[in-house]
């Protein structure tokens, strides 16, 4: 049977204290809501509908950027969660799966615990996602009977034996699509909020004779992000989290709680990652390369064999080849650079391609940007650029060539040639000590006066 997916994100979020919609404040550099919606497409669902509010034209082209298929729905009015489930009916239309609702503001719940949602759909009319809390507070509480779940009640509501319950709702619910339209509809709000709660069709479900009950996760799962502190805390359960799996996975880390990872990092087994580097989103590392300490990297890809750093930064669109060398204070943006060459020193290369076996003289810069448009330079196989040497694009520099130390390079260097660009040196005689008198002079004359 088929998965739909129901994502409320509707809220405010008026704790979080920001202009932004809370369900766009990023956790491992990707926005909550994508977090959500990545849990869920291990499931492949047919249809994603996103449920929004507040700010609701940045939210959807949030979830565009991240599904271009999924389904935006407008909830007007803040009435409560059924109210929200109820604003993608037309949206769901002629589907007859499961429907899962999901939170935008819930990062991290897990495939596996939704896979196992649906499997417990196929013996009950409606499955909710519950977990023991160490600390229950103000959570809502699932009231158990056997593996039957009787009804979940809000805290606000709550007895003081029901509040001694440790079992509580997370908000998650999958129910077939009728029969979710069919007893939200029943919701009423006469309740403490006189809202109109999702929780409450799991009582009408009873009275109606369906089934229903309460699958577990681990609480870290459930974590629901309200505030700035809130947020904090699920950055630092992501990134421990992705820590954890990178050296499971063979990865080397000698101080792993100072490497910050994105929710999209791939890294390959045996590859070395220094202490003090940040993975912003869009980065490969394959096995056996070196991320050497205080580097920055951003939509970059590093191949086998190759190092980086320390103190260098890639920018979206660096591409290193296998066994490349980029040293410390080197930028690279937008740039491929192929097997075995070097950008070894305090240079910057950007919209340009380095041939194979290549070496980059310190202090290099690809000067790609005439203040309108952005342009490229080439570099061949086996070539050796010196140091302080300005590459005035677009051009290119031929195989097994060579530019010298200072040069500009303003026209194309044929293969094998030399180019050589600065002016004549000239020394003249006792100009420097002459100089130095002058300048004492006028020094001791500034500190009298």
């Amino acid at each position: 049977m088929s998965t739909a997916l129901v994502i409320l994100a509707a809220g405010k979020g008026t704790r979080m204290d920001s202009d932004l919609p809370k369900v766009l404040h990023k956790v491992g550099g990707a926005p909550l809501l994508h977090h959500a919606m990545l849990s869920a497409s291990a499931l492949e669902p047919a249809r994603v509908v996103v449920v929004t509010g507040h700010g609701a034209d940045q939210v959807e082209a949030a979830a565009h950027d991240f599904d271009a298929d999924a389904i935006a729905v407008r909830q007007a009015e803040q009435l409560g969660t059924a109210h929200a489930v109820l604003q993608a009916r037309e949206a769901l239309a002629g589907f007859s799966g499961d429907v899962i609702v999901l939170y935008g503001d819930t990062p991290f719940i897990t495939s596996d615990t939704l896979e196992k949602m649906i499997s417990s759909r196929k013996q009950n009319d409606v499955v909710v996602l519950g977990f023991d809390a160490a600390d229950p507070g103000r959570y809502g509480r699932l009231v158990m009977q056997g593996d039957a779940l009787k009804r979940i009640v809000e805290y606000k509501d709550a007895s003081d034996d029901e509040r001694a319950i440790t079992f509580c709702n997370s908000g998650v619910i999958c129910a077939e699509s009728a029969t979710l339209v069919d007893l939200l509809d029943a919701v009423g709000n006469d309740n403490a909020s006189g809202e109109y709660y999702l929780t409450d069709i799991v009582t009408i479900a009873n009275a109606r004779g369906l089934s229903a009950t309460a699958v577990s996760c681990d609480e870290a799962e459930t974590l629901g992000i309200n505030s700035r502190s809130e947020l904090a805390a699920a950055e630092a359960l992501f990134q421990r989290s992705k820590r954890q799996s990178l050296i499971e996975d063979g990865v080397i880390m000698q101080a792993p709680e100072t490497v910050f990872l994105s929710f999209d990092t791939i890294i390959g087994r045996d590859a070395e990652i220094e202490p003090n580097v940040v993975f912003a989103p869009g980065v490969t590392v394959e096995s056996g390369a070196r991320i050497r300490a205080f580097s920055h990297l951003e939509g970059a890809h590093v191949s086998r064999g190759a190092t980086v750093g320390p103190f260098a930064r890639l920018r979206p669109g660096a591409e290193l080849a296998e066994d490349v060398h980029i040293g410390n204070f080197v930028e690279i943006k937008n740039a491929s650079i192929d097997e075995g060459a070097k950008v070894n020193h305090l240079t910057y290369v950007g919209d340009a391609e380095i041939g194979a076996r290549s070496n980059v003289g310190a202090g290099t810069i690809t000067c790609n940007y005439d203040g309108v448009m952005k342009h490229k330079t080439t570099i061949g196989r086996d070539s050796f650029i010196g140091s302080n040497t300005l590459l005035v694009a677009p051009v290119t520099v031929g195989h097994e060539a060579m530019t010298a130390t200072g040069t500009v390079v303003t026209k194309d260097v044929p293969d094998g040639a030399m180019a050589i660009s600065r002016t004549d040196q000239t020394n003249k005689q006792g100009f420097a000590r002459k100089l130095f008198s002058i300048l004492r002079a006028k020094k001791a004359k500034q500190a009298k006066g």
